[in-house]
């Protein structure tokens, strides 16, 4: 008892009530700051600073208006159309417009020297106005402050990219991916789905091009790439198109339709399904003869109409033996057909059968459609020989 007591006066000693205060204004400006960064805070902190420039800048320009000119207001005229909501962006616009008027007043008419204000400055500072609160009210509207925009963007991009992670082979499968947007953006109508099923003896991959490019696809790829990754394992592989067809429909989007291809592969035996909703075809190169042969599967796009059937074409890999699948990107342009562009890919991936196609994806990309303003996406399954998988394993 006498222990407690001492310890609970050493609790309530004045430094130790010093520590906890000092300790929650601590986290209280911490978590405030968190929340001012992602944009759940208020925007007085950042209104009280820009209401202060505002003089010093008035200042500053009656003190020298050479060095400091008139037209400088329209650094915190800017920066509130970032940082502060339409209401408050008001009343910054207020206190600027005063300071404006305090200057040419005390200035004196623009017709008596330089560095006055001058009509053109007028206009400058109220143009950067009526642009800075468009750009807060569209902020307001959409609901992602400026501080928020490049997170979610930034968060967008890795869910897309988790997402198209192929998931491992057992020991004698090579597998890799590569996707370029158009334009080098960040974000492509082109995507993969990929699961293990059936206990992991069975690998399904579902590779898409949504109509559309780059940003404007990016959206719609986003949330098709979520939707075809539940069903995905959910249904057998012959349902799966059709359940996408259907999904694909019920959105009612002007540009709502997609190609896709579907690759069912049992890891034990390579026996394959190959499933097609208007897609290229897939390529497969036999080792045994050093030919690739195409494999197109029958079906219609997907989000054209109900009911569409898709017919699988079967295969099997061999030791040696790659399976390659891509998008129309690749192989199709404005002044190339997509034989031709078929022809120049097969070409390009002869000179691999030797070493290997590990690393091959990206390279074939580059070689055959390196400047191309469309979303290009290569995939490559390799069943691996006895050679092969020894140099891999080493």
């Amino acid at each position: 008892m006498a222990a407690g007591r001492e310890r609970r006066a050493a609790a309530e000693t004045f430094t130790a009530r010093l520590k906890k205060q000092w300790h929650r204004a601590r986290v209280g400006v911490r978590r405030a700051a968190v929340d001012w960064f992602r944009g759940d805070g208020s925007d007085w902190i950042a209104l009280a600073g820009l209401l202060l420039l505002v003089p010093l800048i008035a200042a500053g320009t009656l003190a020298n208006s050479v060095w400091c000119s008139p037209a400088a207001l329209c650094i915190p005229i800017v920066a509130g159309g970032l940082l502060l909501r339409p209401a408050s962006l008001l009343g910054l616009y207020a206190a600027a417009a005063t300071a404006l008027i305090v200057e040419a007043v005390q200035l004196g008419p623009y017709t008596e020297g330089v560095a006055r204000v001058t009509p053109g400055v007028v206009l400058v500072v109220a143009a950067c106005g009526f642009f800075g609160l468009l750009v807060a009210q569209f902020r307001s509207r959409v609901g992602v402050p400026w501080r928020r925009g490049g997170t979610m963007l930034f968060d967008l991009r890795e869910r897309i990219r988790v997402q198209s992670k192929l998931p491992k082979l057992p020991t004698g499968w090579h597998r890799e991916m590569a996707l370029r947007p158009a334009g080098g953006q960040s974000f492509s109508g082109d995507f993969v789905v990929a699961a293990r099923t059936n206990g992991g003896r069975t690998l399904e991959v579902v590779l898409t091009d949504v109509s559309g490019k780059g940003m404007d696809a990016g959206s719609r790829a986003l949330l098709l790439s979520g939707a075809f990754g539940g069903l995905l394992g959910s249904l057998p592989p012959h349902d799966f198109l059709p359940a996408a067809n259907g999904y694909l429909l019920r959105q009612d989007w002007d540009e709502g339709f997609a190609t896709s291809i579907h690759l069912v592969l049992d890891l034990d035996s390579g026996d394959y399904e190959l499933y097609s909703a208007g897609h290229p075809p897939g390529l497969q190169l036999s080792a045994g003869s050093g030919r690739w042969e195409e494999k197109a599967a029958d079906g219609p796009l997907l989000g054209v109409y109900d009911g569409a059937q898709f017919d699988p074409v079967k295969g099997s890999l061999r030791p040696g033996d790659v399976l390659m699948l891509f998008t129309d990107g690749l192989v199709e342009t404005s002044d190339r057909d997509m034989v031709e562009g078929i022809d120049r890919l097969t070409g390009e991936a002869d000179r691999y059968v030797a070493g290997g196609f590990h690393g091959a994806a990206w390279h074939l990309i580059e070689a055959v459609a390196k400047d191309v303003n469309d979303d290009r996406a290569l995939l490559l399954i390799c069943r691996e020989g006895p050679t092969a998988a020894a140099a891999a394993a080493r």
